[in-house]
């Protein structure tokens, strides 16, 4: 129980503090966007990395160099625990806006921080919301943004499975024809989400895939691209067991 304490303690106190830093924040807005952007992702990558230390969470990064630099891409991701979110977002090297469940929104002071990188919440019961959601993805990504999504729709709570893939997502590639970058993790699960409340000390394995360029692919394998993703995401998750 007491890496939860640290880390919950850590979570509430950076978001109290850092009001003064979102007004500051909310004035560079209003001159230099980009620039409000650099600080916001810098202040996060920075409470994120502390959350990481404090929850004893090592994590052994494979393949980071095949992540394209020079242009936004789309982040597929399997998706076991709300950590995902946070061992990701340290290593994104742009400006990356992660889609989040509506809920989200609830949750005062986090919530403007997510505002301010970017991120989108979904409404997965409304399907026109949804709709809404991913065309301003699109516009995101057009515009230089990356985006990150787990397809799964929901945290997966058993191990070593993986739930379908929601096509949806993909339209933010198809439309923009960026890079998908396929995202594998590997006993994600252990650290919190496996035995609430406890938070453990805990190994976990992060591949990056090759890209994937929809503009490449043939008719019918962008019918299929939902499909490929999670193959190659499967395929370096059971590789990467053994090294848990």
């Amino acid at each position: 129980m007491i890496r939860f304490i640290l880390v919950a303690v850590f979570v509430v106190l950076f978001l109290i503090l850092s009001i003064p830093l979102l007004i500051a924040e909310w004035i560079i807005g209003k001159f230099n966007m980009d620039l409000k952007g650099r600080s916001s992702l810098a202040i996060v990558n920075w409470a994120f990395r502390w959350v990481l230390r404090l929850a004893g969470v090592k994590v052994t990064c494979i393949g980071l160099e095949r992540v394209p630099k020079d242009r936004a891409v789309l982040y597929i991701g399997n998706h076991r625990s709300y950590f995902d979110i946070v061992m990701t977002y340290v290593r994104v090297p742009r400006m990356t806006g992660y889609i989040a469940k509506k809920e989200m929104l609830k949750i005062p002071l986090l919530s403007h921080w997510m505002k301010n990188l970017h991120c989108l919440f979904l409404d997965r019961k409304d399907l026109k919301q949804g709709m809404k959601t991913i065309v301003t993805a699109i516009e995101k990504v057009k515009s230089g943004i990356s985006i990150c999504i787990f397809p799964e729709g929901t945290r997966n709570k058993v191990v070593d499975t993986f739930l379908p893939f929601h096509g949806g997502s993909f339209k933010i590639a198809e439309k923009t024809n960026c890079p998908i970058v396929p995202m594998a993790i590997n006993n994600a699960g252990s650290i919190f989400e496996d035995h609430i409340p406890k938070i453990k000390k805990t190994h976990v394995v992060l591949e990056y895939g090759e890209p994937i360029y929809p503009d490449e692919l043939t008719k019918e394998d962008r019918k299929r691209l939902a499909d490929i993703t999670l193959e190659r995401i499967q395929e370096m998750y059971f590789k990467n067991k053994e090294l848990v």
